[in-house]
């Protein structure tokens, strides 16, 4: 059995209560929207910041965004705050699987901007990706996460397998 990735984190289980306190309407974003093309450039911004293994460039992030934006089963959202500035974002997917009888959604990034973190935007982010997800008809919702095992946890989501990468 491999090792267990840190934060990895697994999927709600269907019919499961979510037990996290709603966000205070104060400090949640504004609004949350479908990604549109006039949001690349906030988009890139928290891209950048994000990075970790890799370094972004501009030209891939532009192909790659309006790509994304013409795909089916692909869900990107933006949290804008109050004045309209773009603090978070989210990328998932939905796919069909033999193993879960049906779809499942896979969160591939959760980015918020440091000075709005614990605000209640990642958590409306995750909360509205999982509407979207149901929606789709997928059977559970997971994600893999280095650092933040503890927030996913606080939603409900459990660690639940190790998660292996190979760079090509």
């Amino acid at each position: 059995m491999g090792r267990q990735e840190p934060g990895a984190a697994r999927a709600v289980r269907p019919g499961h209560q979510r037990r996290e306190a709603p966000a205070s309407p104060a400090r949640a974003p504004r609004r949350l929207h479908r990604v549109t093309v006039n949001d690349a450039d906030s988009v890139w911004i928290l891209v950048q910041d994000f990075a970790g293994t890799f370094a972004p460039k501009q030209e891939p992030f532009d192909r790659t965004f309006r790509s994304l934006l013409q795909t089916p089963q692909t869900l990107i959202l933006v949290a804008e705050q109050r004045d309209g500035s773009v603090v978070g974002y989210l990328l998932a997917h939905c796919r069909a699987t033999f193993l879960a009888n049906g779809p499942t959604a896979w969160v591939e990034e959760v980015m918020v901007a440091e000075q709005v973190r614990r605000q209640g935007v990642g958590q409306a982010l995750m909360t509205e990706s999982e509407t979207w997800a149901r929606e789709q008809g997928a059977a559970y919702i997971s994600l893999a996460s280095r650092r933040a095992g503890e927030f996913y946890r606080a939603l409900t989501y459990e660690d639940a397998a190790t998660f292996f990468k190979k760079s090509l």
